[in-house]
């Protein structure tokens, strides 16, 4: 695989350090992790380490693999849903229903730093792995869990996705406009916040295990990760008792601050103080509104909110979106275009960034991924791997675990991989 597509810092000057095949190794190389995740929440998680160096190991199901692996759009035959979420991964096939595959999985993780995993809470026990057999067989191991709302509780049980969990979380009764239904986000959000929270208690406990040698059993729920994520919403709940109100694309506490109407568009205008409002005004040619009681702070502007709009309004449709742009950014007022994702991945700034990356997929070709949101000068994120075929790596992780290439044929003609 040509890595240089995935590099996160190619054509940048600025030193890294550089092992001997001339890439800078990752903050996490030496970590190896197992990877029993599959769908979004986990695999996003094993793949930010993977990014960063950890060598990954992915166990599937023999004939079956991730459910993934079959859904959304193929590019010629591989899922391009597959490939969002598993870069910089091994996978090996391992019947963990038979005391055989369990046994080898208990192999692995002998020399393992981290297991991460997205089962009902309890499914890993009844393999034999309950945390205290975890705790006395491996204690420097991290074992990194992701559930629907944690293993306590009443909900313990229940199964959870995406949906489930932006509705009961809270957070999508807080999305939508004014008097209409609640609204859930496009993107699997639950999903993706409960791996970075993965991925950050992982890392947090690799330090703690630089310090005490102790290893640790670590646990996000999708659920805990929105109504973490409520931010201001929950503090105005917690000092008011009032439950916020839909506001669409306005700020709930702020405003002139939200989308407003060019010649050609829609501009998302974002002033967060006094300053950055007379800036707003200034630029609009309109400062005198501040000298209306009903405009003059952010509280009277709150409660005269569509008077307001329909004034600024009547000054932003005299001009397109790429003037306005121009304009406030000028001025020093936050703004931006209200971009599909053709515009997104066609901007300069995304471009730039590197927020586009191409896996070469061998047979499969090339796929689009998106890029590292984590850009590090001296040990940057890169492209190990493309996301592999089913069982790829099967023989080739057994083999380090000393099986000759007889055993491999027979644990597979008894599927146990």
């Amino acid at each position: 695989m040509d890595a240089s597509p995935g590099r996160d810092d190619s054509d940048d000057p600025r030193p890294s350090t550089q092992d001997a095949t001339g890439l800078a190794p990752g903050s996490l190389a030496g970590i190896r992790v197992i990877d029993l995740t599959r769908v979004i929440s986990g695999p996003f998680a094993s793949q930010m380490l993977g990014d960063h160096g950890a060598e990954v190991i992915k166990i599937e199901t023999p004939g079956e693999g991730d459910v993934v692996r079959r859904q959304g759009n193929m590019v010629n035959g591989f899922s391009a849903y597959f490939a969002q979420f598993n870069r910089n991964k091994r996978s090996i096939t391992l019947n963990l229903r038979e005391p055989e595959g369990r046994q080898i999985l208990s192999r692995l993780l002998e020399d393992a730093d981290v297991l991460v995993e997205n089962f009902r809470p309890g499914v890993l026990a009844k393999m034999g792995l309950d945390d205290d057999t975890l705790r006395q067989r491996f204690p420097r191991l991290v074992v990194g869990r992701i559930n629907g709302f944690g293993s306590t509780g009443p909900y313990r049980d229940r199964p959870a996705y995406d949906f489930v969990a932006q509705a009961m979380s809270g957070f999508m009764g807080v999305n939508g406009v004014e008097g209409g239904e609640p609204m859930r986000a496009a993107p699997p959000i639950s999903d993706m916040v409960a791996s970075l929270n993965l991925a950050f208690g992982v890392s947090a406990a690799l330090v703690r295990r630089e310090r005490t040698g102790q290893g640790e059993i670590l646990e996000t729920a999708l659920t805990n990760g929105l109504v973490a994520m409520l931010g201001y919403l929950a503090a105005e709940y917690f000092a008011t008792g009032e439950v916020p109100r839909r506001t669409g694309n306005d700020h709930p506490m702020l405003y002139p601050y939200g989308l407003f109407e060019a010649s050609d568009g829609e501009v998302a205008i974002a002033p967060s103080s006094e300053t950055m409002v007379r800036r707003l005004l200034e630029a609009l040619g309109r400062v005198d509104l501040l000298e209306q009681p009903r405009f003059a702070d952010n509280a009277q502007r709150m409660a005269h909110r569509e008077a307001l709009r329909e004034i600024l309004n009547e000054v932003t449709r005299r001009r397109s979106v790429d003037d306005w742009i121009e304009h406030l950014n000028t001025a020093g007022v936050p703004c931006g275009r209200v971009q599909d994702l053709r515009e997104t991945f066609d901007d300069p700034q995304i471009i730039d960034q590197r927020m586009r990356l191409t896996l070469d997929q061998g047979e499969a070709g090339q796929i689009a991924t998106t890029g590292f949101p984590v850009k590090m000068r001296e040990a940057p994120a890169m492209i190990q791997r493309p996301a592999p075929q089913l069982g790829e790596h099967t023989d080739e992780v057994l083999a380090e675990l000393g099986f000759g290439a007889d055993e491999c044929r027979a644990l597979r003609q008894r599927g146990i991989v």
